[in-house]
């Protein structure tokens, strides 16, 4: 009978065993009586429970029943000690009941157990609960009796239960066990197989059933060295209530068994492990040798165009995505058998050697295919694109070639030329590019698929016309190179004549730009002409030193002139051989000529001035010099005339503005410059007029004097 069954029973605590003894180490059983009716069927299976815990050696001890009838009726009692006598009673060897204070006098009278003592078995006393040390030491009972023993029935039902189960799982796991251990030892391996396939996972978890039975075990004896050394009587679940050595067997038998169960498991999961290991091996090899290879061998073009040898691409790593789930169970299976190998079981290392070698050699080989595809792709994808780039090139050479060239100014020209420049050595680039582009391929397609291990691919169905197959496939700018480089011949010849044209528009553009500055140059002389160029003098040296050096920039100014004639005509020249109209002619020329006919007429004003101050200078000074060996020239009346004259017509002069062409006036210096040169003339005219006076009379000279 397990207590599991009648657990509801045994909570009620219709009756226990305390753990406390007899003078005569008997167990002492409790029954305690309450004010409800007692039933006497559950206290009977209570009885039969707790009287089949004990050790037959303890049962022949005997035990002393204590009834509690402190709270129960007489009739009560009376029945259940007669049931006593029923259940137990060979068992009892006393029987106590505690009874009231003064309650059961009169009934006791009519019913004494010490009289009935042969024919129940066993004796009865009737006894107060203060009274009961006298049979009983007050250590070997509870404190309901006023005793010191500790007994706390819930707990001592939770042990029970789990002792219970304990010794039930243990011994169904050895059984079990037992079983499978015993299969495995069998010499025949169809039923070592078949016995182990059918028993090989226990009902319950050894280490859980190991680890309760520890726990137990420590709880015991923990329960037994508190209770020697307090010097408290043993609880029920100690000794032979307990069974403690029985579960100290069942844990050793359960380790004993659990130990070879584990290298019966190690054994089988390890054939179990190579089997799968084999299985998932052959699944990697049929896969790669069959779909894996299929795959590849119906993708062998390498498209003849940069659109076309993309989609081949897409599709090879397609195809490579899934040869990389495949490589990844390589690796994962290569690791395992790696670790096995290291275990060193010597049954199973050649197989497991074959296993690996089988595996590596098949995924070597396809990594070997897939790359050389891989490879063979990226080549003619990089072919393509050369050539497509290349074809572009060309395109906007030609293009720029095509349109004639809209003169602007020079350095958008250069600019242009530049450019032009720049594209041209990028087809020669592209050009090499795609001849190296192209060999590469060629190399490639021409390779013997013939790799590691020495055996032939199968990569290709037709290896023999492979090349020419995939040859076929070239675009016509690689097949017609000579073609191509006729092309860029013709246009570097179109380049130089562009460029020969280009360097005349630059130079055009350039002699424009000079032919005006010219004319910006000789305004500026013009300019420095009227302003600046001012004085006459102030005698006949410095006047003759002024025209020299008049004349000196008339001679910049003429070679202005003339550098900016010959830019003009050089642009004449130039638009007729460009064929193109020049804006010089309409404009930079009628410019030029507008100017130096302006300065022109300044120039013969100033040259006009400085010669009539020459000569007005000269004569002043031979007429005011002190002069005795001539007197008669210095008194001849026609040189002051005509200095008078010559001075008069010069005042007159100055203040007359300079006449265009156009009609336009322009005044040489500013009028306080003119005032100033015109003042030191009249000084000069008043020295000779005074110098007159005083030749027509002498004799006022001596009065003064």
């Amino acid at each position: 009978m397990e207590a599991s069954v009648i657990l509801p029973i045994l909570k009620k605590k219709l009756a226990f065993l305390s753990g406390g003894k007899d003078r005569r180490s008997g167990l002492i059983l409790t029954i305690p009586l309450c004010l409800e009716q007692t039933n006497m069927d559950e206290l009977s299976v209570t009885l039969d429970y707790l009287l089949s815990i004990p050790s037959e050696k303890c049962k022949a001890r005997g035990f002393t029943v204590i009834v509690d009838g402190r709270k129960s009726q007489w009739n009560v009692v009376k029945t259940v000690v007669l049931m006593l006598q029923n259940v137990v009673p060979a068992e009892v060897s006393l029987v106590c009941v505690v009874k009231p204070d003064e309650f059961w006098d009169k009934k006791v009278t009519h019913f004494c157990f010490w009289k009935e003592k042969d024919r129940l078995g066993f004796e009865v006393i009737l006894v107060s609960a203060n009274k009961l040390t006298r049979y009983i030491e007050p250590c070997q009972l509870t404190e309901d009796f006023g005793g010191s023993l500790t007994y706390d029935h819930m707990d001592w039902l939770n042990k029970r239960l789990v002792f219970e189960k304990f010794t039930k799982e243990s011994t169904s796991l050895l059984d079990e066990l037992a079983l499978i251990n015993n299969g495995s030892d069998k010499g025949n391996q169809q039923e070592k197989e078949r016995s182990v396939d059918l028993n090989f996972l226990p009902s319950v978890d050894p280490e859980t059933v190991l680890q309760t039975g520890h726990e137990l075990l420590s709880e015991l004896q923990q329960r037994r060295f508190n209770g020697s050394d307090g010097g408290v009587s043993w609880s029920p679940m100690d000794d032979e209530l307990l069974a403690q050595p029985q579960v100290m067997k069942l844990l050793d038998s359960l380790r004993e068994q659990y130990t070879r169960y584990q290298e019966v498991c190690r054994q089988r999961s390890k054939r179990t492990q190579l089997e799968e290991i084999q299985q998932k091996v052959m699944q990697v090899v049929n896969w790669l040798e069959g779909p894996g290879s299929e795959q590849l061998r119906a993708q062998w073009g390498i498209g003849d165009s940069m659109r076309a040898s993309q989609a081949l691409q897409q599709k090879h790593e397609e195809i490579e995505s899934q040869h990389s789930e495949w490589f990844a169970v390589y690796v994962e299976l290569n690791q395992q058998i790696a670790a096995l190998l290291n275990a060193g079981d010597e049954e199973d290392l050649v197989e497991l050697k074959s296993l690996q070698q089988q595996l590596s050699d098949v995924c070597y080989r396809q990594a070997s295919q897939l790359e050389f595809r891989q490879n063979l792709l990226q080549a003619a994808l990089e072919f393509h694109g050369v050539a497509q780039d290349l074809s572009q090139q060309l395109d906007g050479l030609l293009g720029m070639l095509c349109v004639d060239v809209a003169p602007a100014d020079g350095a958008s020209i250069q600019q242009t030329l530049k450019l032009l420049e720049e594209k041209l050595k990028s087809v020669d680039v592209g050009l090499q590019g795609l001849r190296e582009k192209g060999q590469g391929l060629l190399d490639q397609i021409s390779n013997q698929a013939s790799w590691a291990y020495g055996k032939d691919l199968g990569l290709f169905p037709r290896p023999l016309s492979y090349a020419v197959d995939l040859q076929s496939q070239l675009p016509a700018e690689y097949l017609h190179l000579d073609t191509i480089y006729t092309l860029k011949v013709r246009c570097e010849d179109m380049v130089d004549v562009r460029r020969l044209k280009m360097l005349q528009m630059v130079q055009l553009f350039k002699c424009e730009e000079d032919a005006a500055q010219a004319v910006e140059w000789l305004s500026e002389l013009l300019d420095a002409l009227l302003k600046t160029h001012v004085r006459l003098g102030d005698d006949a040296q410095e006047t003759k030193v002024l025209l020299e050096k008049h004349r000196k920039f008339v001679d910049v100014a003429q070679s202005t002139y003339d550098y900016g004639r010959q830019l003009l005509q050089a642009t004449v020249v130039l638009c007729q051989s460009l064929r193109c109209t020049s804006r010089s002619s309409g404009d930079t020329l009628p410019r030029l000529n507008r100017v130096w006919k302006q300065f022109t007429i300044a120039s013969e004003e100033r040259v006009h001035r400085l010669e009539m101050a020459i000569a007005f200078h000269s004569n002043a000074e031979k007429i005011l010099q002190d002069c005795p060996e001539e007197p008669e020239a210095i008194n001849d009346e026609e040189q002051f005339d005509e200095i008078e004259a010559v001075g008069k017509s010069l005042l007159d002069r100055l203040t007359v503005p300079v006449v265009y062409p156009d009609g336009t006036e322009q005044y040489f210096g500013s009028p306080s410059d003119m005032a100033s040169t015109a003042e030191h003339i009249r000084d000069r005219m008043k020295l000779v007029s005074l110098k007159r006076q005083q030749l027509r009379h002498p004799e006022m000279v001596t009065t003064e004097s």
